[in-house]
């Protein structure tokens, strides 16, 4: 399977799908604003997106299967399986911030062999595919070379449903306060990740995720160079609902942290 060409192909999906979704967004409103569950929202601009998405990318690998986040289709199958978040920031898109982002990764039995994430707002498509180098806008990306926390930005998501963790998140974030460069929440944890693969951040980290926010991101980071894993170091980080990802220089210390304060 060509998947430097299915990879292309996918950004210019995404791209488009990206088109729609700034197009609607002036005609967001209350009333037009579905609650999933805890400060957890989804709106038309969801749905539409993700079953434009299906319908291109079902065309793309034949008899491939699908997870979504918005359960528009739910098609698994044990080869070729698309895990897709139509619109990542939702909550971000609704009040009219930025980002927010479209991710797209493909998956074959368990390896990801394809990630794209395009962050709409800044009409930025990073992605990579299986041992390929990874891209943004059709330029190579790395990871940033800075050596440890010290000199790092750090980004991370904070908990909106799942609050059994939190005293132990509320000491790493006193922890990076005091001895990083700062930390950032940006609400779209497929962008924070795009970020850390481009060298923008050195560092994110969070609890409670799913495979369609994180799989094309993680695939990215590795190809860029950088480094991904779950809060113990193990590789269960795209089904495990916690990601840890780093330049190759800060991991050691930042894992060891981690694991310290959230296991």
């Amino acid at each position: 399977m060509d998947f430097e060409k299915i990879c292309l192909a996918v950004c210019k999906i995404a791209r488009e799908t990206g088109k729609f979704i700034q197009e609607e967004k002036s005609k967001i409103t209350a009333e037009l604003i579905e609650i999933k569950g805890s400060h957890d929202f989804v709106t038309y601009v969801d749905k539409t997106s993700e079953r434009k998405l299906v319908e291109e990318l079902r065309i793309l690998v034949a008899g491939s299967g699908f997870l979504t986040e918005e359960k528009t289709v739910s098609e698994q199958t044990n080869e070729y399986t698309w895990i897709i978040d139509p619109l990542d920031g939702t909550t971000n898109y609704i009040h009219g911030l930025e980002p927010y982002a479209i991710s797209i990764a493909l998956v074959h039995k368990s390896e990801t062999v394809i990630g794209v994430v395009h962050v709409v707002t800044n009409n930025e498509c990073f992605y990579a595919w299986k041992d390929s180098k990874a891209y943004l806008n059709g330029n190579e990306i790395r990871v940033s070379n800075r050596k440890g926390i010290a000199d790092s930005l750090i980004a991370t998501g904070f908990p909106y449903y799942d609050y059994t963790r939190i005293q132990q998140f509320m000491q790493t974030l006193e922890y990076f306060f005091r001895h990083s460069h700062g930390v950032r929440r940006l609400g779209s944890a497929a962008t924070d990740l795009a970020y850390v693969a481009c060298g923008r951040f050195e560092a994110f980290y969070e609890y409670s995720l799913n495979p369609w926010d994180v799989a094309a991101g993680a695939l990215i980071v590795e190809r860029a160079g950088g480094r991904v894993c779950d809060f113990k170091g193990g590789d269960d980080y795209v089904f495990g609902k916690e990601i840890i990802a780093t330049n190759e220089m800060v991991f050691e210390e930042f894992l060891e942290k981690i694991k310290t304060v959230m296991n």
